[in-house]
């Protein structure tokens, strides 16, 4: 996981000046939550990862990385629809950051993220929770 997220973030990193070789890796590893991470595969395969972090009154969405091969593909999209349908069944907001400038910022937008803050490197983003439809 440390080395897709190298591999993911690289170009961005690079972009804003921030690429560092073992920063990158040693992120992940100080943040690391077994127990709110789930491996994302296709055809049997490791292709991703994403974490979903309680904290206060909202889940922080982490760690959302995919393969470069498997980005533009749905995977991540359908990934997302289904933890963000778990939040809005519990009522949840949803926070995140992605990197000034990333493609994946269209992503959640998408899917009713809204800019919260930002700052020269990282944009932080919200999503109220939808409403449930119910059955009368």
């Amino acid at each position: 996981m440390a080395e897709l997220r190298a591999v993911v973030l690289r170009a961005d990193l690079e972009r804003l000046g921030r690429y560092d070789e073992q920063r990158v890796r040693q992120r992940l590893r100080d943040g690391f939550a077994p127990a709110h991470t789930r491996v994302i595969e296709v055809g049997g395969m490791f292709a991703g990862s994403v974490s979903l972090r309680p904290a206060g009154d909202a889940h922080w969405l982490e760690h959302f990385y995919l393969a470069p091969h498997l980005q533009g593909g749905g995977i991540g999209a359908a990934v997302l629809r289904g933890l963000l349908e778990q939040c809005d069944r519990d009522g949840t907001l949803v926070r995140l950051n992605v990197l000034q400038g990333s493609p994946a910022r269209r992503l959640y937008e998408r899917h009713g993220f809204t800019v919260e803050t930002e700052d020269l490197v990282d944009v932080f983003m919200v999503r109220e929770p939808a409403l449930a439809v119910r059955d009368e």
